[in-house]
């Protein structure tokens, strides 16, 4: 099956795994981490660093990625590590809930369980990140061997897409689950859940991603009889040893592949540099609400969903809006929106805040596409999964980065003109600055030289890269 047409029903149905990854995503850093916070009076900074180990165990990714390439498992190499990660998420969701759910019955860390409740709840959210990090990166090798190249665009695009959504359902599905108490309530318990309704909630949100992550991929990657893994296994046994580091130094040795990590590592800091200030500069600045503030994500996330399932329609009758293409136009747009909000700043214009977030949805939506379809042409046949961890962890450190410094860049020219517009400001400016190096590196990365020396010369590029 592997390499044959993938249609665009087909492409929906394994677009549907990253519908449940989009919820997840919710479920942990938009629900729990509020609940642990705001309900249960935890300090941020513990669960802050428990939802970061999913930035800080990507390069698990890489290792596993190149595990995929190298050996099957029960006959199948992407399946093999996407159900087992898939799996390990599904069991600590359960555990998380269960111990959360308990800790919010005994009423905060007073009670002689609450540490061993505190293991349950870190080894989840560690087991939760690995199982995240192998599995995300065998399903995009997973696309890769299931969609032709001329179809790999469409097919990341759609799941981009479902990604997008899978944020949205999951805000809507776990109102409906978690429903808040009535207000006296509230003042009696401290809290505006019920313990049994939330973990009731963990229970069946995990019951319905195992079935959305099995059902999206099944079937979609042919099992090998144990003649063919045999195969196989002799053949990489056979072939030429090469470590990690060596196989990955082929990224610097390779012009066009040194900078499309420029490009991907510069427009994705700098792209997400704005994620933690731009709310609350709409409040410091202008005097937005939180309740207005709290609806920032769905302008820009409805726009970058419109703009996504345009290109891709686009894309698909016009040849010309290749990856490249919709990575510079991309970028372009979100340049656009950081002058924006500077301008915004600068110039007390309140009045280019919400369109400067409808032109950030539709920079961030059209950049992920053709930035995603980039990845999976930059990753060199037969170590896909490799290259593919390797770029997923790239981006992956380069956003976790951008959100912090972000910040930091904020309190610097607060501290430094002591004025809130101007200190927001330059954080824009940055980005915008960022935003447009970056698009000088994406304008370096030939695809044409990249694939030539992939066709004609891969064994002596790598060979230069092992010197």
């Amino acid at each position: 099956m592997d390499g044959q047409n993938l249609s665009v029903g087909r492409n929906l149905k394994i677009a549907t795994f990253h519908l449940g990854s989009g919820m997840s995503d919710v479920l942990t850093t938009g629900v729990w981490n509020r609940i642990m916070i705001s309900d249960l009076g935890f300090a941020a900074t513990p669960i802050s660093l428990l939802l970061a180990l999913r930035y800080f165990l990507a390069p698990v990714g890489v290792w596993a990625g190149r595990m995929s390439d190298e050996r099957t498992y029960f006959g199948f190499r992407r399946l093999f590590w996407v159900w087992l990660g898939r799996l390990m998420m599904v069991i600590t969701i359960f555990s998380l809930g269960l111990a959360t759910a308990q800790l919010a019955r005994l009423g905060g860390t007073g009670h002689e369980s609450a540490a061993f409740l505190w293991i349950v709840i870190a080894l989840s959210m560690l087991l939760f990140s690995v199982g995240g990090a192998i599995s995300g990166t065998n399903f995009l090798a997973l696309i890769y061997d299931r969609a032709p190249e001329h179809q790999r665009g469409r097919a990341v695009g759609i799941v981009w897409t479902f990604l997008l959504l899978g944020f949205t359902v999951g805000g809507i599905t776990f109102g409906i689950l978690l429903p808040s108490k009535p207000l006296e309530q509230q003042a009696i318990t401290g809290l505006s859940f019920a313990p049994d309704a939330l973990q009731t909630m963990f229970i069946v949100v995990g019951l319905l991603f195992a079935t959305l992550w099995l059902f999206s991929v099944l079937g979609e990657e042919r099992r090998l009889t144990p003649a063919e893994a045999a195969q196989n296994q002799r053949q990489a046994e056979e072939g030429p040893r090469r470590t990690i580091a060596q196989e990955l130094s082929l990224v610097w040795t390779s012009r066009p592949m040194r900078y499309f990590f420029f490009f991907l590592v510069i427009s994705m800091f700098f792209a997400f540099s704005q994620d933690s200030v731009l709310e609350p500069f709409a409040g410091d600045v202008f005097g937005v609400s939180a309740q207005e503030t709290n609806r920032f994500s769905a302008y820009w996330g409805l726009t970058a969903i419109v703009s996504t399932l345009v290109f891709i329609f686009w894309s698909r009758k016009n040849p010309r809006l290749s990856n490249t293409f919709m990575s510079q136009a991309g970028v372009a747009a979100l340049i656009a929106a950081f002058a924006m909000f500077g301008a915004a700043a600068f110039l007390d214009a309140r009045a280019l805040l919400k369109p400067g977030l409808l032109v950030l949805g539709i920079g961030l939506g059209i950049w992920n596409v053709g930035a995603l379809g980039l990845m999976m042409v930059m990753s060199p046949l037969g170590r896909a999964g490799t290259f593919l961890g390797f770029w997923t962890m790239a981006v992956t450190f380069a956003r976790g980065g951008g959100v912090a410094v972000g910040g930091m860049v904020r309190d610097l020219w607060l501290n430094i003109t002591g004025d809130m517009a101007t200190a927001y400001g330059m954080v824009f400016v940055a980005g915008a600055i960022g935003l447009a190096i970056s698009a000088y590196c994406l304008a370096q990365v030939n695809i044409k030289q990249f694939k030539a020396e992939m066709q004609g010369s891969t064994a002596s590029i790598f060979a230069a890269a092992m010197d």
